[in-house]
Order: structure tokens, then C-alpha cells, then sequence
């Protein structure tokens, strides 16, 4: 099964892709730090300071200014592949598709948190893109 999110971003797609790979900018939006830059074949340690949790990535594959895929562990492999599909009024489509959901009841709820995740990465990339915020970032309180 997949889990599919999507927004609009009101940046050009090469901007909004070196976002997720520089670690300078990922912190601003995101994980709070990248052990490097994103590169095909790299592993990258995640960390995210406020829940005090980290994990490992492996970029599977890397497409400048329009892909990036990498598999992470939640007990199954599971590949997300954020794409980045500009428009001719200088916008950018951002879309993440997370596939390696079992297809039973039992992972409908971490379906339903994953979704509400990325739907929250992803309005945290647009504050941040569009308007220079780095507060939203680890707001979420479990």
C-alpha cells in the first residue's frame, strides 16, 4: 500500500529539492539535523533534537532538482520518493509517496500518522520556503 501527500510551493523546484539535501537547510523544515549531504548511495543519520530520536536513511536514488527516493526501517522497509515537478509560474509540485505499508487493519494507524507527517513536513517546507519561517519545525507535540 501506498501513502501519497502533495503541496504546492511557491519556489523554484531546484530551490525547494536542495532544501531536503543540504544539511544547512533540512533543520529549517524538517529533521533538526543530516549528518551530510544527500548523495545516491549514501547513508544519512537523521536526528530530530525535540523528541530526542534518530534513524538511518539510504538514498536509493538522487535526480537534481526532481527526485529523491531513499528506504527507511518501521520493522519492513518502507521507500519514500519525494518528487518535485516545477510549473511555468515558477511553483513547485512537491510529492511524497511512501510505499512498504502491509495490507492489513493493523497498519491503518501507521498509515494515518505517517500521512499526517508528511502533511506536516510538507506545510512546514512551505512556511519556510515561501517565507523565510524556521519555527514551525518540531512543533508537534505527541
Amino acid at each position: 500500500m501506498n501513502n501519497n501527500t502533495k503541496m504546492k510551493i511557491a519556489r523554484p523546484a531546484f530551490e525547494v529539492f536542495e532544501a531536503f539535501v543540504d544539511p544547512e537547510k533540512i533543520g529549517n523544515f524538517w529533521f533538526s539535523s543530516s549528518s551530510e549531504r544527500w548523495t545516491e548511495g549514501k547513508a544519512i543519520k537523521l536526528r530530530y533534537e525535540e523528541y530526542n530520536a534518530e534513524g538511518d536513511i539510504e538514498v536509493k536514488e538522487i535526480v537534481p532538482g526532481t527526485k529523491i527516493a531513499f528506504e527507511w526501517d518501521y520493522g519492513t522497509m518502507h521507500r519514500v520518493t519525494i518528487t518535485f515537478t516545477p510549473d511555468e509560474e515558477g511553483t513547485t509540485l512537491v510529492e511524497v509517496n511512501e510505499e512498504g505499508f502491509t495490507k492489513d487493519i493493523d497498519s491503518i494507524p501507521l498509515i494515518v500518522d505517517n500521512k499526517g507527517g508528511w502533511m506536516y513536513m510538507l506545510t512546514c517546507l512551505k512556511g519556510y520556503m515561501e517565507h523565510g519561517i524556521t519555527t514551525l519545525r518540531g512543533a508537534l507535540v505527541h
